[in-house]
């Protein structure tokens, strides 16, 4: 394991040369105070993912752009793994690298997730109750996450009002229901759900910021109905939206390439953000 991934893992404060590593909350994430178990990774041998597991204490891991290419802008990145796991590489750092290749900012953020022991043999209602916690908390640590990059945003050269939130599959419905929060302190510019799930209809709220969804419509594991609806939610508030569905490219694909159209969803995703004027310095 690189000495880079151990800091990013297990949220050591690494020295200049690495990303800076902070915690979520000041203690304990509220809500799991007694969750005692180890946080584990594991690189996957076959794909090359690599997977958090157990995670216990939320962090933001934050990786800045050159000085010279910065924009002010900034990204939330929030991992994808079903509740159970973080997929922390293909939908995490290699997600923030390319951000900052546009200069933006991101933070990377490590949310709670389910312990992976914990369901064994468990009812299906006991399963649905463990499930339903993680999404609670994981949308909880993404709001104060969110609070807590705003407020500390000059120290890195951040604009407080440009800062968006990008996420994968479970992390596309702890994206949108951020999207979706009435509090101002925890609101993002603009909000990128990526072959989300969000299975349930909501009030949009009319402060709602910009949203650019990305879908496959082969995905077996969230069909691509789940981006349909936040595209229908989003625009039958008369709020702003826009819907990529691609005919081919399953679920999971991250920033791997497949050879196939999907591939280009990145360069819609920077089409998207420079019309949202967030790839330029904003005038002081």
């Amino acid at each position: 394991m690189s000495r880079l991934l151990f800091f990013l893992l297990f949220g050591v404060v690494p020295p200049p040369a690495g990303p800076q590593v902070l915690p979520v909350y000041p203690g304990p994430a509220p809500g799991s105070e007694a969750w005692d178990w180890k946080e584990s990774a594991a690189m996957g041998p076959q794909d090359g993912i690599l997977r958090l597991a157990n995670v216990t204490r939320p962090t933001v891991s934050v990786f800045l752009p050159e000085k010279n290419r910065a924009t002010g802008a900034a990204v939330l990145v929030v991992p994808g793994g079903g509740f159970r796991i973080l997929a922390f590489n293909h939908e995490g750092t290699e997600v923030a690298e390319w951000l900052n290749s546009l200069g933006v900012a991101a933070f990377l953020l490590k949310y709670r997730v389910m312990r992976t022991d914990d369901l064994a043999g468990k009812p299906q209602e006991i399963q649905a109750a463990r499930r339903k916690e993680a999404m609670e908390m994981g949308v909880a640590d993404a709001l104060e996450a969110m609070r807590l990059v705003k407020r500390r945003a000059p120290e890195w050269g951040v604009d407080p009002n440009r800062i968006g939130i990008l996420g994968f599959s479970a992390g596309g419905y702890i994206t949108a229901s951020v999207a979706l929060t009435e509090d101002g302190s925890a609101r993002p510019a603009f909000a990128v759900p990526v072959y989300a799930f969000f299975p349930e209809d909501r009030p949009v709220p009319a402060a709602a910021p910009p949203l650019f969804l990305v879908h496959a419509a082969d995905d077996r594991t969230v069909p691509a109905a789940h981006s349909v609806r936040l595209f229908q939610m989003w625009r039958g508030a008369g709020r702003p939206a826009e819907l990529h569905v691609y005919e081919t490219g399953g679920h999971g694909f991250g920033m791997r390439r497949q050879g196939k159209p999907v591939d280009g969803w990145t360069d819609s995703l920077r089409g998207w953000l420079a019309a949202q004027g967030m790839l330029t310095t904003a005038r002081r």
